[in-house]
């Protein structure tokens, strides 16, 4: 049994770790707070932005648009893997990197990596998988962030670098659900044709519309994969966050519990001690 001292000084340490962990939880919880509110308004934006392309999907200059014609599938591709720069967020980090690892084991296509996140490149960096791009967050905006995502793939896609473009991200549903999600970025898929097509007034020209709105489509796309991401996160730290200060409060009553009983240990060693001292002296 440990010594009641070395007991005294655990408990101390691991009460301190619950308060970070406490802390940790609630900057979490505020974050998430406002990732969801930006989370729950894109998805309308997305839905309307994706609503117009469908309703110009029979359009001969969508099909024909560099970014929607469709290449070799089985060329070489790109992997977009949306990872934290931080740790302690659960399973977060650790599900995206298993999906990607199931990616590049598939036979039928070349991957290449384009890693954002300091968790996804500290794991592959050491690794024999080619990395064309890493990016981390800094901190920086989420519309920030995406449009310089989105630039340099769409550079590297139009000089026919990669021949398709995938993004790997992090859906949003809770706070204790989140599920690793895998789109096609490039080329576009146009969703299907509305059943009730509209009449569209294109100015100054419908070519024109259509070649400024696909790459604003991409952007749109890559804008709410890292608004979920982020949501995501925070969700997962403050989960961890939680199960992590739980875990110190079941610690502190175990050990409580030890030192109570190397405290009376330690008692009734002294008192066995009083009494065979007394009984010698009677003799």
């Amino acid at each position: 049994m440990a010594s009641l001292k070395a007991i005294r000084k655990r408990i101390v340490s691991v009460r301190n770790t619950q308060q970070i962990t406490k802390a940790m939880k609630m900057v979490a919880a505020a974050k998430l707070r406002r990732a969801q509110e930006a989370v729950v308004a894109s998805r309308a934006y997305v839905e309307k932005f994706t609503e117009v392309v469908a309703g110009l999907a029979s359009e001969s200059s969508l099909k024909e648009h560099p970014l929607v014609r469709e290449r070799d599938p089985q060329g070489r591709v790109m992997l977009i893997v949306l990872t934290s720069d931080r740790g302690l967020c659960g399973g977060f980090n650790t599900n995206l990197i298993r999906q990607t690892e199931r990616f590049l084991r598939a036979p039928e296509r070349t991957a290449v990596l384009n890693l954002v996140g300091r968790k996804a490149y500290d794991h592959y960096k050491r690794r024999s998988v080619e990395i064309l791009e890493h990016t981390t967050s800094g901190g920086a905006e989420p519309v920030a962030l995406a449009r310089d995502i989105v630039a340099h793939a769409v550079q590297r896609f139009m000089a026919d670098e990669v021949d398709g473009i995938y993004l790997l991200f992090t859906r949003f549903r809770s706070a204790i659900s989140q599920v690793p999600t895998l789109e096609r970025l490039l080329p576009i898929e146009p969703p299907p044709a509305s059943d009730q097509p509209r009449e569209y007034l294109f100015e100054p020209s419908r070519d024109a519309v259509i070649a400024d709105l696909l790459p604003r489509y991409v952007e749109v796309r890559m804008l709410q994969a890292v608004l979920e991401s982020l949501a995501s996160e925070h969700g997962a730290r403050m989960t961890a966050m939680e199960s992590a200060s739980k875990n110190a409060s079941e610690m502190i009553e175990r050990l409580t519990l030890e030192m109570n009983r190397a405290r009376q240990a330690t008692i009734t060693k002294e008192l066995m001690e009083i009494v065979g001292g007394a009984e010698a002296l009677k003799g």
